[in-house]
Order: structure tokens, then C-alpha cells, then sequence
């Protein structure tokens, strides 16, 4: 399996259950790994024949910016079932994080998986 990834994916939105995170747009950090067979691109050098992760970096980006959900785990959801469905992708994995949400800690978040692993 090949992996095409995109690394420190920032993006502002409205997250949290909190009244004082529903008020405030705050930023989350994103990884997606996502699997694909990238052997036709190689072979041919066309981007038709793989994930043009320009466009997954710019529908997740604008998804998110409109998004108001109160669970990284409902944000992650919709995202991977985007990306699993609009770029073909067979498998993917997810890392969204918060910063500055509990004392002492740097960040915290999520990591999910979808899909099928070949």
C-alpha cells in the first residue's frame, strides 16, 4: 500500500462543548494518511491517476471553516467519510488535536482509521 499524506493541516473552526468554545473559532491541527495505490502515477506522471491532495487539503479546509460540531469524533467522522468518497481513497487515517485546551498539556485529540488497509 502506498500513502499519500498531508502533514500540519490547519484550520480555524467552532469545536467544543463547552458555552466558551461555542463563542470562539479555535484552530486544529490535522495528519491524514490516506491509502492508495499510486503505481498508475508513476508509471504515467498524469494526477488523474491519484489523489490530488491539493484538492483533499481544500475541501477538508473549507468543510471544517463551516463546520460547527461539539466532538472531534463527529468532525473526524464526516471528514474521513468525505475524503473516503470524493477521492476514491481506500484507506485512510486521521489525526485532528486542540491546543491550549487543558493546563499543562500541549494538545490533545484524536486519531481514527477507515476504510480497508490492502
Amino acid at each position: 500500500m502506498d500513502i499519500i499524506f498531508i502533514n500540519d493541516l490547519r484550520v480555524d473552526t467552532v469545536i467544543g462543548v463547552w458555552e466558551w468554545e461555542r463563542r470562539i473559532r479555535q484552530t486544529l491541527v490535522m495528519q491524514v494518511e490516506m491509502g492508495v495505490d499510486i503505481s498508475f502515477a508513476g508509471e504515467t506522471d498524469d494526477l488523474s491517476k491519484t489523489v490530488d491532495y491539493k484538492a483533499v487539503n481544500d475541501r477538508v479546509m473549507d468543510f471544517t471553516r463551516k463546520s460547527e460540531f461539539k466532538l472531534l469524533e463527529a468532525l473526524a467522522d464526516k471528514i474521513s467519510h468525505i475524503i473516503l468518497k470524493e477521492f476514491g481513497v481506500r484507506w485512510l487515517k486521521l489525526t485532528i488535536s486542540k491546543q491550549g485546551v487543558l493546563d499543562d498539556v500541549r494538545d490533545v485529540g484524536i486519531i481514527i482509521e477507515r476504510g480497508v488497509r490492502f
